[in-house]
């Protein structure tokens, strides 16, 4: 007998990673639990390949056992592949993503453009609305159509936590120089009875070392509950000191403009990083008011995080 090896034609392999280590302390009623220790770390393979009819097919596996913990065996949280996915595209037929795990419906990837999710900070926060998104979902990115012009689209299947399927589109145009204006529209199903339109509008504007960002989300449900429909909106003002330091002004705004007494979640912060080589040194100070839409003292609070993070 004999053993033949073989590979891909034009087949590429390669192996990224990056581990991090953070502290954080959060102040404010029963948050004021002292200092929090935590650590990052993944691994991401991925292997790429050019077929005989031009297209490029790509696969990538995240290595990242602490995605999650104490999951259901059905889960794909929380086992040591985190995000996954496989895409096939080229220039004119676009690129066509099935994402298995760790994917973004076209309005959710989009939904706080502005901030960065500056609210997510584990304060108690409400999370801003977006559309569904699932695991093995579909993503698809047109070829251009006009210069500065894309239109990305999304599929989420009906599942055991999907009760219909829906479909995502996001238009941004970036014609002119250091300005993107976007506009992106979906749904969320995932529970009946409580269907949502969602609808995201944002722009960014760089000039020289400052750059704006606004971002403003609509999240209208059929639920009859006072506290369903949702309004977001977020701005941040960002300065690039030098190639190695930034910093940023963020201000994160939600509210349920039904509820009677309507308490607006407000979250702001102040950001910065320092880049050199492979290593960010970053930072930030944040406070949240009526936290998760409470006016209970305690809904009061503020945290600061320090993390440095190598990427190799």
């Amino acid at each position: 007998g004999s053993l033949v090896a073989s590979s891909a034609f034009a087949g590429e392999m390669s192996v990224a990673g990056s581990a991090s280590l953070n502290v954080e302390h959060t102040n404010g009623g029963a948050a004021s639990t002292g200092k929090t220790f935590s650590m990052g770390n993944q691994l991401t393979f991925s292997g790429s390949g050019e077929l005989d009819n031009g297209l490029t097919v790509t696969t990538s596996f995240e290595l990242d056992q602490g995605a999650g913990a104490g999951v259901t065996a059905t889960s794909d949280t929380g086992k040591p592949f985190d995000s996954h996915g496989l895409t096939v595209g080229s220039d004119a037929f676009g690129t066509l993503t099935f994402q298995g795990h760790g994917g973004a419906a076209a309005q959710s990837a989009v939904d706080d453009m502005a901030t960065g999710d500056i609210w997510d900070n584990g304060m108690g926060h409400a999370a801003a609305p977006t559309s569904s998104s699932t695991d093995n979902m579909l993503a698809y990115s047109l070829p251009t159509l006009m210069d500065g012009v894309s239109v990305n689209v999304s599929y989420v299947p009906h599942t055991s936590t999907q009760f219909e399927d829906t479909m995502d589109v996001a238009i941004a145009y970036t014609g002119v120089e250091g300005l993107t204006i976007g506009y992106a529209s979906g749904e969320n199903k995932t529970t009946k009875g409580s269907e949502a339109d969602v609808s995201t509008y944002y722009l960014t504007y760089a000039y020289g070392p400052i750059t704006v960002a606004y971002a403003s989300t609509e999240y209208d449900s059929e639920a009859t509950t006072t506290t369903a429909d949702v309004d977001f909106s977020g701005y941040s003002v960002a300065y690039t000191v030098s190639d190695e330091i930034s910093i940023a002004y963020k201000v994160a705004d939600q509210s349920t403009p039904n509820a009677s007494g309507d308490s607006d979640q407000e979250v702001s912060g102040v950001t910065a990083s320092y880049t050199a080589g492979g290593m960010t040194i970053s930072g930030k100070m944040v406070n949240g008011d009526n936290m998760n839409y409470s006016t209970a003292a305690t809904a009061d609070k503020s945290m600061w995080e320090l993390s440095a993070s190598f990427a190799f």
